[in-house]
């Protein structure tokens, strides 16, 4: 059958009694708080009593004007309880319960926060970078730079370092607690520019992931390397580098059997030393 209006309750909450009987006095006491006297329904000897004239109600104590005996019939009929303050178990509010821009996910929600859902696209507790200290490239064979096991996204940074000796490529190689990982890399290094063709010429590693193919001696290198986690210690990496006149682009993949934790820079030629410069790593947790 059709109607106007709003569609009828299919749920209905019946009425509460308490039974008095056998209290005395002017005062009688509630199992359930109520604001007021007119939300009870008191009944003396089936004669219902005038809410506030008759009696008076505060929380669960009754005051009554008159005074009642233990053999008196006394009973309540509850019309409406006090509001109490409930906490929902966890799991029962949905999304369609709360109101639109009622929630600020940004103080109220860790982790990265999708761009078109309002957020940033960044881990809002933990998306400060971190800037070490920048380690010389003056000499040695390799140098290090220790990260913290949590980095997620590691920037590594060549400020004008070069090295002495034969033609080689320059390399980054990953460590962690174990040590340095010298194989299972997937990386290779190119170039362009300086009125050269290259035809293509590249070094493909398995060893670490380069970023300078085949550089002279004393060339000035700086630019940028991003190593970045895919989870489960899986690491991609891309770089682009100025060495001499020459643009230098380089990307691979690397799956470890734990954290990264130590940064290195050397090349790949023996007899080659670190002799300008300095490198330096900024990581995101």
């Amino acid at each position: 059958m059709t109607y106007i209006g709003n569609k009828s309750d299919t749920a209905f909450t019946s009425l509460l009694k308490q039974d008095l009987t056998g209290a005395s006095g002017t005062s009688l006491t509630l199992t359930h708080a109520v604001a007021n006297a007119n939300d009870i329904a008191l009944y003396i000897n089936n004669v219902r009593q005038e809410p506030t004239e008759a009696y008076s109600v505060n929380g669960t104590t009754v005051t009554l004007t008159g005074t009642v005996a233990g053999t008196d019939d006394i009973y309540v009929i509850y019309l409406a309880r006090a509001v109490q303050t409930t906490v929902p178990p966890d799991g029962s509010v949905s999304s369609a319960k709360i109101a639109n821009n009622s929630v600020d996910l940004t103080s109220k929600v860790t982790g990265v926060l999708p761009v078109a859902n309002g957020g940033t696209g960044v881990n809002s507790a933990t998306s400060a970078a971190t800037t070490l200290t920048e380690v010389a490239t003056t000499s040695g064979a390799f140098k290090d730079i220790t990260v913290p096991s949590t980095a997620k996204i590691i920037y590594v940074g060549f400020l004008g370092h070069s090295h002495s000796g034969s033609n080689a490529n320059h390399e980054i190689q990953l460590g962690t607690a174990s040590g340095i990982v010298t194989s299972g890399y997937e990386g290779i290094s190119t170039y362009t520019g300086g009125g050269h063709n290259s035809g293509g010429a590249n070094a493909a590693m398995t060893d670490s992931f380069p970023f300078v193919y085949l550089s002279g001696q004393s060339t000035i290198v700086y630019g940028l390397m991003t190593i970045a986690s895919m989870g489960n210690n899986k690491w991609v990496y891309s770089s682009n580098v100025k060495t001499g006149s020459y643009l230098g682009l380089g990307a691979g993949y690397v799956s470890l059997g734990a954290a990264i934790t130590t940064i290195r820079i050397q090349t790949d030629t023996n007899g080659t030393t670190l002799d300008a410069g300095a490198f330096n790593v900024t990581y995101i947790e």
